[in-house]
C-alpha cells in the first residue's frame, strides 16, 4: 500500500505475532497440566469472553477520542500486562495468571482492533477497501503464520513464562513500528465527536442501526454462525492434535502455520482479483462449512489438519467480505459504535463454541461437537440465503 505506510503493517505484524504467541499458549499449557479437553475448553471461553464483550465500549470509544490514541495505549498497556502478570506468577504461581494475562491483553487487543477498523476507511481513503482490508488481514496472517513457530520453538528452550515475557517486548516493538508511521505519514483523522449524554446512548444508537439498516442484521448472523466453528476449532484444535490424534507439539505448531499459509495465499487472491462481493462471502462460507465437517469426522491428523487448514484458510476471507459490506451499510459518523457491537454479537459464538466443548465433548466426543456446530452453521447459511431471496423480488419492486 505504498511504502510510507509500511511501518503501519509492521506494527499490525508485530502486535498480531505477540497476540498469536498468547492464543497459542493458553489452550497447549492448559491440556498439558490437565489432560482434559474440557478444561481446554473452559479456559478457552474464560479467555475469550471478555475480548469479545468489550467490541461496544471500545468501538464507542472509538468516536469519542483519537483511534491513533486508542491505538498506541493498546499496544503499551499490553506490555505492561504481560510484564506484571509474570510478577504476580513468581510471586502467587497458579497457571490462572497465563489465563488472566491472555484475557486482559485480549480486552487491550479489541481496543487496537477497533482503533485500526476506525483508522482504515480514513488513512487509505483513495484506495478500494476490500484491497485495503486484505492487506491488513496479509499483516495479520503473517503474524498467525510465525506466532505458532516462534512459541514452538521458544518453548523447546525456555519454560512459557518466558515466553509470556517475550511477547510484552513485541508489544513494544509494535508501538515503535506505530510512532514511526505517525512521524513518517503525519495522518489527518477525523475530529472524535463531541461526548453527549450517557454511556447507553452510543450502544442504542448502534442497536438500531442493527436492527434497522438492510442488510446488517444478515450479516451478523452468517457472521456469528462462522465463528461458533472458528471458536470451536481454536478451542479443541490443541487437544484433537496433541491428545486424539497423538501428535507432537511440533507438528500442531506446523499445522497452524500451514492454515495462516494458506490464508494469506487465500487474501493475497483476493487483493489482485474484483471477485464480486457476495461471491466472495459465498465461497468463503461454503469452504468454511466443509472444513468444519472434515475435522469433526476426521479419524486421523492428515484429514483433520486438511479440515483446519479450510476452516482458518478460508475465515479471513469471510472477514474480507463482513468488513467490506459493514463499510458500505453502516455511516461513517456511528462506524465506530455500530461496528463495535456488530464484532461482539458476531463473536460471542466463539467462546459460546469453548462453553459447548466444555458441556458436551465428555458425552460425544470433541468430533461430535465439531460436526454439530458445522451443521447447525451450514442451516444458518441456508435459512439467511432463502431470506435474502424472499425479499429480493420485494426490493426489486421497491427500487
Amino acid at each position: 500500500m505504498g511504502l510510507k505506510h509500511q511501518a503501519f503493517f509492521y506494527s499490525l505484524f508485530l502486535s498480531r505475532l505477540a497476540d498469536q504467541i498468547l492464543l497459542f499458549l493458553v489452550p497447549l499449557v492448559i491440556f498439558q497440566l490437565t489432560g482434559s479437553v474440557a478444561w481446554s475448553g473452559a479456559a478457552f471461553f474464560r479467555e475469550t469472553l471478555p475480548r469479545f464483550l468489550s467490541f461496544p465500549i471500545c468501538g464507542a470509544l472509538c468516536d469519542r477520542v483519537s483511534p491513533l490514541r486508542l491505538l498506541r495505549v493498546s499496544q503499551l498497556y499490553r506490555a505492561v500486562v504481560c510484564f506484571g502478570g509474570m510478577v504476580g506468577f513468581a510471586v502467587f504461581g497458579r497457571v490462572g495468571w497465563l489465563i488472566a494475562i491472555s484475557a486482559v491483553c485480549g480486552v487491550l487487543t479489541t481496543q487496537g482492533l477497533m482503533a485500526r477498523e476506525v483508522m482504515l476507511p480514513q488513512v487509505f481513503a483513495g484506495h478500494r477497501f476490500e484491497k485495503v482490508v486484505s492487506y491488513t488481514q496479509i499483516a495479520d496472517q503473517l503474524g498467525m503464520v510465525v506466532g505458532p513457530l516462534v512459541a514452538a520453538g521458544l518453548l523447546t528452550f525456555w519454560p512459557w513464562e518466558y515466553v509470556v515475557v517475550s511477547t510484552a517486548v513485541l508489544f513494544l516493538a509494535a508501538d515503535g513500528a506505530v510512532i514511526a508511521w505517525q512521524r513518517s505519514v503525519r495522518p489527518t483523522l477525523a475530529e472524535p465527536e463531541m461526548a453527549t449524554g450517557n454511556w447507553a446512548l452510543p450502544i442504542m444508537i448502534a442497536l438500531r442501526h442493527v436492527v434497522r439498516l438492510p442488510g446488517l442484521m444478515e450479516v451478523v448472523l452468517l457472521a456469528a454462525a462462522v465463528n461458533l466453528i472458528i471458536g470451536v476449532t481454536l478451542a479443541t484444535s490443541a487437544a484433537m492434535v496433541t491428545g486424539i490424534h497423538s501428535q507432537t507439539e511440533t507438528y500442531y505448531a506446523g499445522l497452524q502455520a500451514a492454515g495462516a499459509i494458506a490464508t494469506v495465499i487465500i487474501l493475497f487472491a483476493t487483493a489482485h482479483t474484483a471477485i464480486p462481493l457476495k461471491t466472495l462471502g459465498l465461497a468463503a462460507y461454503s469452504m468454511i462449512f466443509l472444513g468444519g465437517v472434515v475435522t469433526g469426522l476426521a479419524s486421523g491428523p492428515h484429514v483433520y489438519a486438511f479440515g483446519f487448514v479450510f476452516v482458518v484458510g478460508f475465515d479471513k476471507m469471510f472477514n474480507v467480505f463482513i468488513r467490506s459490506m459493514r463499510q458500505r451499510i453502516i455511516p461513517r459518523q456511528d462506524l465506530g459504535k455500530t461496528t463495535g457491537l456488530v464484532v461482539m454479537l458476531n463473536n460471542l459464538s466463539q467462546p459460546l463454541a469453548g462453553l459447548l466443548v466444555t458441556v458436551f465433548a465428555a458425552m460425544y466426543g470433541a468430533g461430535g461437537v465439531i460436526t454439530a456446530l458445522s451443521l447447525f452453521m451450514g442451516i444458518v447459511g441456508v435459512l439467511v440465503g432463502a431470506v435474502k431471496l424472499r425479499r429480493a423480488p420485494r426490493e426489486a419492486v421497491a427500487d
